[in-house]
């Protein structure tokens, strides 16, 4: 009788993977699909065109913006969202006086909307907003910092905005692997005369090394996907010229609109599939061979 019950494990399952092919695999596969075409978002007459729309998107100079800005991106958040995280996972971990408002104070900007958020930097940051007007009242400037509309200092500025949201999130990542590290570790190296410096790069960092990994993978894949924090500061336009938008960005300027491009949305997004998948491999290869 229970050998008969074979299906009953994939009736069970049949729903989430029902989901997953629909909404997963199979747009996946149509994106491999669409990038070898001219479709447009609101169909009408698609037709093969090959490897046309790669070779126009290695031609076009706002994709190399883009993939600059992307690589920008990544290289600062991912080391200031993985040691500093760690850093305030270890200082709110010990159970001091009121440790619970400054976990909660970590924590808040994650829960906040990203729009709203958003919203209040580009007031902040604007030529006539606080900061250059705290700024220009101090005697620090003479005219306003343009926050908002050189292509570094914008750019920088939603990397800023990025790591102040983030922080909170990974913080509570690392204060989750830590309590797997044992405080016999710590007090062994203590007796050995380590200092607070010292246990942390010898017991804390290696206790969590997975974690940090995991952690590196999840900024990774985030810093790459950027779109609002870039959007919002940007008002939507990019940036001076465009030159401060991201792939994503990019990517849903093509695939939306009655002269949209999904074929070459599609192609982008092939691009950015592959620009992902490299510092993925990187982190993978460098954590196995922490392991051997």
């Amino acid at each position: 009788m229970r050998a008969n019950r074979w299906f009953t494990p994939w009736i069970l399952i049949a729903p989430a993977l029902l989901w997953l092919l629909v909404f997963s695999v199979w747009p996946s596969i149509n994106t491999v699909r669409l990038s070898f075409t001219n479709a447009s978002p609101l169909g009408g007459q698609t037709s093969w065109v090959g490897f046309k729309n790669f070779e126009n998107l290695f031609a076009d100079p706002q994709v190399w913006d883009a993939l600059l800005n992307s690589v920008v991106y990544l290289v600062v958040c991912l080391p200031l969202l993985t040691l500093l995280p760690l850093l305030m996972a270890v200082l709110v971990e010990k159970k001091l006086p009121g440790i619970a408002f400054f976990r909660t104070a970590f924590y808040t900007p994650v829960i906040a909307s990203a729009v709203v958020v958003g919203l209040i930097w580009t007031w902040l940051l604007d030529d006539r907003g606080i900061i250059n007007e705290i700024a220009h009242t101090l005697g620090l400037i003479q005219g306003p910092v343009p926050f908002l509309t050189d292509r570094w200092l914008l750019l920088f500025s939603a990397i800023s905005l990025t790591v102040w949201k983030g922080l909170g999130y990974y913080m509570i990542i690392f204060l989750a692997a830590l309590g797997n590290v044992g405080k016999d570790l710590h007090e062994a190296a203590a007796l050995d005369g380590a200092g607070a410096i010292r246990r942390f790069w010898s017991v804390t960092v290696p206790g969590v090394r997975g974690t940090i990994v995991l952690v590196g993978i999840l900024v990774c894949i985030s810093a790459l996907r950027v779109f609002t924090e870039l959007f919002v500061l940007t008002n939507g336009t990019g940036g001076p010229g465009g030159e401060d938008q991201s792939l994503v960005m990019l990517i849903q300027q093509y695939a939306r609109g009655f002269t949209g491009n999904l074929g070459y949305a599609s192609a982008l997004s092939l691009l950015l599939f592959a620009v992902t998948l490299i510092p993925l491999l990187v982190l993978a290869r460098i954590n196995n061979k922490a392991e051997q």
